[in-house]
This record gives C-alpha cells, sequence and structure tokens, in this order.
C-alpha cells in the first residue's frame, strides 16, 4: 500500500480576522474548513498550526516594558488555543474528526501533545490542530510548525496567506514585481524576502522539508499543492531535492 500524503497547513492569526484585523472571522473559517475537508476527502493526512496574532502577539505585547517578553509570549500561545478551538468547530461542523493538541497542558480544554497520539489520530483520517507553539517563549508559531512538520514526519508545509507567493518585491508597491517559484533555503532567509522566521527556515534545511508559501483564499489550492503543482505558488527547498 502507498504511503499517505502527510501534510501541516500554517495559518496566520491574522488571516482569521478578515478585513476587520481583529477577532475571527467566521466566514474565512467556513472556507478554510472547506479547503481542509477537500484534502481529507482524498485521503490526505492533515495537521494544522494557527497563529494568535488576531488577538494578541506576545512581541507587540511586552513593547510597552510593563510586560515581561515570557509572559507576552505566553499570552500569545493562549490566543493560538482560542483559535485552534474555533477552528476545530468549524472543522467538525464540516463533518471532519478532529483533535486539538496543546503544548502546554490544559486536559479541560484540549489533548495535550504527544507525538505518538498525534500520529495515530493522523493515521485514523482526523485532523489535528497542534497549540501553544513549542510551549517555549521565545519562539514563533512559524518555528513551532515547522518543529510539529518534522515531528509528524510530513512531506512538506504550507505556508497559507493573503498572496500567491513570494516575490522579489512587493507585488502591493510594484506592478512589475515577480513570483519566485523555486527559492532555496539560503533565498527565503533574506531581509527582502523573509518566507519564515530564520530559526524555522533553519529547521526545515537540517531536515529536507519543503515550504511553500501560497493563497489560501484560492478555492483548491491546497489540494493542488498537495497533489505536486506548485505552478502558482513558491516552493522553498533544497534545488537538488525532488518533490
Amino acid at each position: 500500500m502507498d504511503k499517505k500524503k502527510r501534510i501541516l497547513v500554517k495559518f496566520s492569526g491574522e488571516a482569521l480576522a478578515g478585513t476587520t484585523g481583529f477577532g475571527i472571522d467566521v466566514s474565512i473559517l467556513k472556507q478554510i474548513s472547506l479547503q481542509i475537508k477537500e484534502l481529507v476527502l482524498n485521503d490526505i493526512e492533515v495537521s494544522i498550526v494557527i497563529g494568535g496574532g488576531n488577538i494578541i502577539r506576545g512581541v507587540s505585547a511586552s513593547a510597552g516594558g510593563i510586560i515581561k517578553r515570557a509572559s507576552g509570549d505566553h499570552m500569545g500561545m493562549l490566543a493560538t488555543v482560542i483559535n485552534a478551538i474555533a477552528m476545530r468547530e468549524a472543522l467538525e461542523n464540516a463533518g471532519m474528526d478532529v483533535r486539538v493538541q496543546s503544548a502546554i497542558k490544559m486536559e479541560a480544554i484540549c489533548e495535550t501533545f504527544i507525538l505518538g497520539r498525534a500520529q495515530r489520530h493522523l493515521e485514523k483520517g482526523r485532523v489535528v490542530i497542534f497549540a501553544a507553539g513549542t510551549g517555549n517563549p521565545f519562539f514563533t508559531t512559524d518555528t513551532a510548525a515547522t518543529l510539529r512538520a518534522i515531528e509528524i514526519e510530513a512531506d512538506l508545509i504550507i505556508k497559507a496567506t493573503k498572496v500567491n507567493g513570494v516575490y522579489d518585491k512587493d507585488p502591493n508597491k510594484y506592478e512589475e514585481a515577480k513570483l519566485l517559484n523555486v527559492l532555496s533555503y539560503e533565498d527565503a532567509m533574506k531581509d527582502n524576502i523573509k518566507v519564515m522566521d530564520d530559526t524555522a527556515i533553519a529547521l526545515a534545511k537540517d531536515n529536507n522539508l519543503p515550504i511553500v508559501v501560497c493563497n489560501m483564499f484560492k478555492d483548491g489550492n491546497l489540494l493542488k499543492i498537495t497533489n505536486g503543482d506548485f505552478s502558482e505558488c513558491s516552493i522553498v527547498r533544497n534545488l537538488n531535492q525532488e518533490i
């Protein structure tokens, strides 16, 4: 039997807020749930990480000097749990079996992250949402997503954004901006590109984990990418690596 494809999709918290910039837009939750369901119906094992920037960002909370950075980051981790629960409800409403696993123990709300259990959930066709980052301050949800993707042995990580991928310059400012379909890990860490934070990209590089940046609002995009069509997105990988 062929091994099932296994992916991790990373959504930003800000994307859930829609045009309001804060909170959760349920219409976006519904749109995401339909795309995830399409993956599940195609027998793809799906895990998810969501940021918390639509509620609070640890770095911003600690900027005034009153809240310590570690405490600000813990607040941000709790925000990701809120988003994970909202996402679970949307996915379950769409007919999927879902589990939320938190890096911080909160048994009354969700499971605690246990790698073996997460892998069994995926093997049984359940969607697993990883919440609370890595459980440690000073690490972004990008790094948490990369770490979890490596741990569960995902085939790739998809960073779902509001744009088609990575451009050579800001497409909102320059009409001539070109989409970069393929980048090396070194390219992805350049200051003018910054696909993810350097820690996340270094982890991906060390483990040959491809990172795909795509537009989350294009219907069918996630399935298209999972099936190997990277024509309308950007993929970061070892340039000698076959996908």
